[in-house]
């Protein structure tokens, strides 16, 4: 079985991973890190789904899609933290230096591909991406939560022994909180 991670320019597989069974439910589809509130909470229902369709025709990909044998089974959402409004605004994550660092801010697996290797897959696919389109580095923001089991409704924002195992290595800490655990700021230069 080959996993392969490729930039997220098909609408229907990014809705493979998010699409809600009814359409005008108001999911997250990933818009949440990228949009600031206000767009966040005005983007209702389709239109949602409207503005990731727009995000997967432009040239930057808004994030990569892990395949299982041509089944999208993972996602992983990547962009420069310039264009991620509620990082490049945060008051709780530093910015540690004037880099224009990329950030991977959400990793998601479907379910019965958990545990398969899938999200190391991604993180490297994500960071693989950056640093085709010129990233001097990458930033993660996971929680830091030693042997604790991290409820599965946050884990999107990864672990930082995912992150270390990747080559992450700490850089700050941060003043956030995922899931009752304290979120640290990870780099790994590219």
């Amino acid at each position: 079985m080959t996993i392969e991670v490729k930039p997220a320019h098909s609408f229907e597989d990014v809705a493979t991973m998010f699409a809600p069974k009814k359409p005008e439910s108001s999911v997250c589809w990933c818009l949440s890190w990228r949009l600031s509130s206000k767009e966040n909470r005005d983007l209702q229902g389709t239109a949602r789904a409207e503005k990731v369709r727009e995000l997967c025709s432009r040239e930057l990909a808004p994030g990569v899609l892990a395949y299982r044998d041509g089944e999208v089974v993972g996602w992983a959402g990547i962009a420069p933290r310039s264009e991620l409004h509620p990082f490049a605004h945060s008051r709780k994550i530093p910015h540690i230096d004037d880099l224009p660092v990329w950030t991977l801010w959400c990793i998601r697996v479907r379910p019965g591909f958990r545990r398969q290797g899938i999200t190391s897959a991604l993180i490297e696919g994500a960071v693989d991406y950056a640093s085709s389109r010129g990233a001097p580095a990458v930033e993660s923001y996971p929680v830091d939560n030693g042997e604790h089991r991290v409820d599965a409704t946050m884990a999107f924002v990864g672990t930082r022994r995912w992150f270390e195992q990747a080559g992450f290595t700490k850089a700050a800490d941060t003043d956030a909180i995922a899931g009752g655990f304290p979120r640290i700021l990870m780099r790994r230069a590219l």
